[in-house]
């Protein structure tokens, strides 16, 4: 699969393209696939089906945000280095202005009742998105026995306190084991690693703000809501920088807004860090992906046949799909706090099993937040 030779008719080309997928780009990772299919491979014809298919693949097989990383490995597939920098970083550009807008406005008027009502009704919504979410994934996560037994005991192993890099990693490793017929080791590896405890507050500095971002995009495999889970084992659990409910609210705006949901990082970063910590949360994320699909774009042709690959993207798949149900159910006890809320989770299901717009459904679900609040204050 060679690289085409980059021009500047061809960077501007991927410029413009991912500059408007970012701003068109909502209802998250699938949606964003779909586009970049139509784009790149229907109208205008930069790779074939089965060389976009081969990126999507390969996308899997990394962590970090595969939409945008599939949008880098097509910018370096069209103008080279450049285009590999372009596409990614067009691509997160507007989502990171939106999300940064919305930071502002949170820290800014988030007090306020009409703030507050739209962000009640909200959590209901994203929480019935991450429901369907779970069910969808579950499907592909969870395809065998094994698959299904590694998600429950890594359910349970983040209820112990298990650390999630500990149970990612291991799930993988147990898999291939498994796979190979060599589990024993493995399992005693990823039973036996200790709990941890939850620590006391720590400082703010930006360099730990970094480095955390840097290690979620690093590590994180499965979609942007298993980010779910690694934000509330750093920000809430170890560090103690933001309660449950500002983790719920901060992935409520990454999903409203166009482009990938890890920039929810960026809101985080301002949450926490103001400007200069949006900035540094939203590059420690995405990072890494553009240094793994530089590194592995020269392998793509062979990632198929790989023996080892397939069981350890199993593992960690289902790891990812258990750590993210575990968090929702959490997430679920602090934000369904009466009638309505049950209410508005109950609609946003029927309505995102209905095929409407994830984006949507939150926008409406905040909207009726407002409205009972209005008729409440009124009564």
């Amino acid at each position: 699969m060679a690289t085409a030779v980059p021009s500047r008719a061809a960077l501007a080309e991927v410029a413009l393209l991912f500059f408007k997928l970012g701003v068109v780009g909502f209802g998250g990772p699938a949606a964003h696939v779909a586009l970049m299919h139509e784009e790149v491979v229907r109208r205008r014809r930069w790779v074939t089906d089965e060389e976009f298919l081969d990126l999507l693949g390969a996308t899997n097989l990394i962590p970090g945000p595969n939409s945008t990383e599939l949008a880098i490995h097509l910018g370096y597939r069209r103008a080279g280095w450049a285009g590999l920098w372009t596409a990614g970083l067009c691509f997160i550009l507007p989502a990171f202005l939106a999300v940064l807008a919305c930071a502002w406005a949170y820290v800014r008027f988030g007090a306020l009742p009409q703030v507050a009502s739209a962000l009640y009704g909200a959590k209901p919504g994203i929480l019935a998105v991450v429901a369907v979410a779970l069910w969808g994934l579950g499907r592909t996560a969870l395809r065998d026995r094994l698959t299904a037994g590694v998600a429950v005991c890594v359910l349970a192993g983040w209820l112990w306190g298990v650390h999630e890099l500990v149970l990612l990693f291991g799930s993988g490793l147990l898999a291939v084991a498994v796979r190979s017929g060599a589990a024993s080791w493995t399992a005693l590896l990823v039973t036996s690693a200790p709990a941890v405890a939850a620590a006391p507050a720590v400082p703010f500095h930006l360099d730990t703000l970094f480095f955390t971002f840097l290690k979620i995009g690093s590590v994180l495999y499965g979609s942007g809501y298993v980010l779910l889970a690694f934000l509330h084992a750093d920000f809430v659990a170890r560090l103690g920088w933001l309660s449950e409910s500002q983790v719920l609210d901060a992935v409520a705006v990454g999903h409203v807004t166009p482009g990938p949901v890890f920039t929810t990082a960026t809101f985080v970063g301002y949450l926490v860090g103001g400007w200069p910590g949006a900035v540094v949360a939203t590059v420690g994320i995405f990072l890494p992906a553009f240094v793994f699909v530089a590194a592995t774009y020269p392998l793509v042709p062979r990632m198929r046949q790989s023996r080892l690959a397939a069981p350890f993207l199993d593992g960690v798949n289902a790891a990812s799909w258990a750590l993210m149900a575990g968090v929702s159910l959490r997430l679920a006890r602090a934000s369904l706090t009466d009638g309505l809320a049950v209410v508005l989770v109950a609609l946003a299901l029927l309505l995102l099993w209905r095929r409407m717009n994830a984006a949507w459904v939150v926008v409406g679900c905040a909207l009726v937040g407002v409205a009972a609040r209005e008729v409440v204050t009124r009564l």
